[in-house]
């Protein structure tokens, strides 16, 4: 299932010099590893910005290929350990899947922290510094980017009018902050990778799931699911970098351009996710101005004023306080000066 994985050279960074073009950029192909490819994030942005976008920009100077983890037989936290040991250059993988190695990667996507796309810029650029600095110690890993999916909401395959009616229910949720909400409410976290989540909610393996409001759509839930709740609990952030190594190696030109154009995708990517999500309503639901996924006939629950402070009470007595009880070292101090400096909550020792 690894076949991808039999040889370090077939993901490892390639430099070919040869002339320098008119920006003075050697010839560089890169090899890339992507987020989940069957997702519109990954084909309307990632995809074309590597095989296509950088080669126009550089007038061919630097071109690259990219997989997505998926298609190589990858869950997505495997992703840092590898690149850490030399076998990817260049990857991406949402920060939730790897919640188990350290809380930090649960910093900024703490289930109800961002209720729109704004916050959840401003806590993850007040963030990003932290991870820089933490991957580069343990994993050699520089962060070039951060970027979400459409917010994360809850599709149910059966009636619910809100949050309470999560109680008694199994509720696949993709990393340990959203079980934590589930359970807070009275319901069952279980993990599961995105991929398992069909079969599961069809054979009532669980009751709900939890993804991207246009992820959900592209992966058909609307055929195992028959109700979605619209209020955002989280945007399972998505974080793209290199290894130290193989950037150094790297033409200072080279870098700087890399830099440049993929801070741009950065920005695309976030403006972008707003529109998904609120494409994702649509189309899950069937409206005329779906245009980006596939019309379906799920009922949209309505967000009443209840649950949404009924969220912000579980994130301040029961979300934040977990994570900080598993957050070691300086880790709460720095939440503190960054995250909690931007929604206005203090994280305290246990």
């Amino acid at each position: 299932m690894l076949k991808p994985l039999a040889t370090a050279a077939t993901l490892a960074l390639t430099l070919a010099l040869a002339p320098a073009t008119a920006q003075e950029m050697p010839r560089t192909h890169l090899k890339v590893v992507g987020a989940w490819g069957n997702l519109s994030q990954y084909r309307n942005f990632e995809q074309p910005f590597w095989t296509r976008e950088l080669g126009e920009r550089s007038r061919g100077a630097v071109t690259a290929e990219i997989t997505p983890f998926n298609e190589m037989g990858l869950k997505g936290q495997e992703i840092f350990r590898l690149m850490r040991l030399g076998v990817i250059d260049f990857g991406s993988t949402v920060l939730g899947y790897v919640a188990g190695d350290d809380a930090r990667n649960e910093a900024i996507d703490l289930a109800g922290l961002a209720p729109d796309v704004e916050t959840a810029r401003r806590v993850s650029d007040a963030y990003r510094p932290v991870y820089d600095r933490f991957y580069r110690q343990q994993f050699g890993v520089q962060v070039l980017a951060i970027w979400p999916y459409p917010a994360q909401v809850i599709f149910c395959n059966g009636a619910i009018s809100g949050l309470a009616d999560l109680r008694g229910r199994k509720v696949r949720t993709a990393n340990r902050t959203l079980a934590e909400f589930v359970e807070a409410l009275g319901g069952t976290g279980v993990t599961m990778s995105f991929a398992e989540v069909v079969p599961a909610l069809q054979n009532k393996v669980v009751d709900c799931a939890i993804t991207g409001t246009l992820s959900g759509n592209a992966a058909k839930w609307y055929e195992v699911a028959t109700h979605i709740y619209a209020l955002p609990v989280g945007w399972s952030q998505v974080m793209h970098g290199v290894t130290v190594r193989s950037w150094e190696r790297l033409n200072p030109t080279v870098r700087s351009f890399l830099q440049r154009e993929i801070s741009s995708l950065e920005d695309r990517i976030w403006k972008a996710m707003d529109e998904e999500t609120r494409q994702g309503i649509d189309c899950n639901i069937g409206r005329d101005t779906c245009t980006m996924g596939t019309k379906a006939s799920m009922t949209l629950v309505p967000v009443s004023d209840a649950d949404r402070a009924l969220l912000t009470k579980v994130l301040s007595e029961t979300v934040v306080p977990k994570w900080a009880a598993r957050c070691a070292g300086d880790c709460i101090a720095e939440w503190n000066r960054t995250v909690g400096a931007v929604v206005g909550i203090q994280a305290r020792a246990p």
